[in-house]
């Protein structure tokens, strides 16, 4: 092989686009961070069909972190 054609690919090989997620990319759950925005704590709950967030308000209101950001979110 040419070392010009090798220099090429090796160059070429350094120029992978694909980025990969490290660690501390994730994105946080929106109705987790709503929850304690509001002063909130949550708890998690298994149930039958997994693991679901409970978040006690500070008004001592229990409501499913989901159910509460859709509540306050509603689509017009």
């Amino acid at each position: 092989m040419p070392p010009i054609l090798l220099l090429l690919l090796v160059t070429l090989g350094g120029c992978d686009s694909q980025e990969e997620a490290g660690p501390g990319l994730k994105r946080a759950n929106p109705a987790t961070e709503y929850c304690l925005a509001l002063g909130g704590i949550l708890d998690l709950a298994t149930r039958a069909n997994g693991e679901t967030g409970i978040c006690t308000l500070p008004d001592g209101e229990k409501i499913e972190e989901w159910q509460l950001y859709r509540r306050d979110h509603k689509l017009s």
